[in-house]
């Protein structure tokens, strides 16, 4: 897993996900919604499948796939790195699974000062 100052990571578990959903899709994408009940769950869909508004912010790339956050929710995780990985259980809403019974989850790491000052300020 890179630990970078990316605003977004994936665990080789994760990415062995999103290879398998390309397979099997064609191309997908990610969004972390702002909303106050799946805020801290990732949204898998099929490319073009959910549309992307003008105060999304594209965080980043994982596996290849585009990585998109609500802007407000950005504003507040600035400061954090997001980490894609894969949980047990289905997933929730209209997410793609994971696999059979497994589903995205975030973890995050706040950013050391180090990090911030790299230039982590600027979505990617």
């Amino acid at each position: 897993m890179n630990q970078s100052s990316q605003g977004v990571v994936a665990t080789s578990a994760a990415l062995d996900a999103i290879a398998r959903l390309v397979e099997q899709h064609g191309p997908i994408m990610f969004f972390q919604s702002g909303g106050c009940c799946d805020g801290s769950l990732p949204m898998c869909f099929e490319d073009g499948e959910f549309v992307i508004g003008a105060h999304d912010v594209l965080l980043g790339r994982v596996g290849g796939c585009p990585y998109y956050i609500d802007g407000r929710q950005y504003e507040l995780w600035k400061h954090t790195q997001l980490i894609l990985d894969v949980g047990d259980g289905a997933p929730e809403g209209f997410s793609l699974p994971a696999g059979a019974e497994a589903h995205f989850v975030i973890r995050s790491k706040v950013f050391t000062s180090v990090q911030r000052q790299q230039g982590r300020e600027a979505p990617a």
